[in-house]
């Protein structure tokens, strides 16, 4: 049998989404009025058309229920969590990297109280939750020794995790394990959850939120050709299966969320058609995060224009991702960032 998704789109942010949905001509993304949308997109493996809301009516029963089922999800209001409410959007996560080699701080907050006192900025400056890492997962990185990582963690979490909501960027159990012990609120594994096999474990025993992150391969090998039959369904259904696979695992809390991974074995065009359509993980009925923040896609599309802090790519593809919904944006330039959000809202204020 043909699988069909829905995508949802042609949203509309502010007072004019308000007034739309009290007319019952919109529909709210995730219970909040003040972003809403007129139009779905339905998606097969070989066919795609955007209709009106007012026109699912009109398709037959079978695909009808599919898509009003997948309304109830859309519409659902999230319940908040981890530092991060889901009636604003987008949430901020800030990146803080305590690492000599990431591919774009590396070496500026990995001595003395540098990574401390960034945090605390990040967090100042207006971040939900500061995502803090040991290990790079770079393309090309290898993986470090667990003491190795925990050692650069410790002492920085201790010291600001009572002050600030973090998140754990790790792909070690035992990193985790440690890390929630001393305050962490969150685990961002970028592997997925596939790189230890006890991460599963670990989060049903402390019941803490955690993030889904899409990767093809590893960071050794992950940028080498990479390649899908269709990035976009592809990944929908990794994400579809892994939850089911949690939830056989007795996770069953619905304080997760969903990263599809840009930069995390894609090449340019998977990276484009992810962030272009991105509104279709909505329908997983979990906050999306996106990490655009700096990502070499920027550095493909703006050529002799690229610098080594990409803000203004940054900022762009921020932008354009709040207005697809998305609840949470993983930011290094967090002052910048927000910054142009204000701004941007104060423009389409209506």
């Amino acid at each position: 049998m043909k699988k069909y998704y829905t995508r949802v789109c042609n949203f509309i942010y502010g007072k004019s989404s308000v007034k739309l949905v009290n007319q019952k001509k919109n529909l709210p993304l995730n219970g909040n009025k003040k972003i809403s949308f007129s139009q779905i997109e339905i998606i097969s493996r070989n066919y795609k058309k955007k209709i009106k809301l007012k026109d699912i009516k009109k398709l037959s029963t079978i695909l009808r229920n599919k898509i009003n089922s997948d309304l109830k999800i859309i519409t659902k209001k999230n319940k908040n969590f981890s530092n991060l409410k889901f009636k604003k959007i987008p949430n901020i996560m800030g990146v803080l990297n305590l690492t000599p080699d990431s591919f774009s701080d590396g070496g500026k907050f990995d001595k003395k109280n540098k990574g401390s006192n960034h945090a605390i900025n990040l967090f100042k400056f207006g971040a939900d939750i500061v995502d803090i890492g040991g290990e790079s997962t770079r393309p090309g990185s290898r993986p470090i020794s667990l003491k190795k990582e925990w050692d650069r963690l410790e002492k920085t979490i201790k010291r600001i995790s009572k002050k600030i909501p973090l998140s754990l960027d790790t792909r070690k159990s035992q990193i985790m394990n440690k890390g929630i012990k001393i305050g962490i609120k969150l685990i961002n594994d970028v592997s997925g959850l596939n790189y230890d096999s006890k991460t599963t474990d670990v989060l049903r025993k402390h019941k803490i939120p955690f993030v889904i992150h899409h990767t093809q391969g590893t960071p050794e090998n992950m940028q080498n050709n990479p390649s899908y039959k269709n990035e976009l369904l592809d990944i929908y259904d990794f994400f579809e299966k892994k939850i089911k696979f949690l939830r056989s695992k007795g996770i069953k809390h619905n304080n997760i969320i969903i990263d599809p991974g840009i930069g995390f074995g894609k090449n340019l065009k998977h990276n484009m058609n992810l962030i272009r359509n991105i509104s279709i993980f909505h329908t997983l009925g979990f906050p999306i995060l996106l990490g655009v923040s700096r990502k070499k896609f920027i550095k493909d599309l703006s050529g002799k224009n690229d610098t080594k802090e990409r803000i203004g790519g940054t900022v762009a593809s921020s932008l354009y991702s709040m207005m697809q919904g998305v609840q949470i944006l993983r930011i290094h330039d967090v002052n910048e960032v927000i910054q142009s959000i204000k701004v941007f809202k104060q423009l389409i204020k209506n």
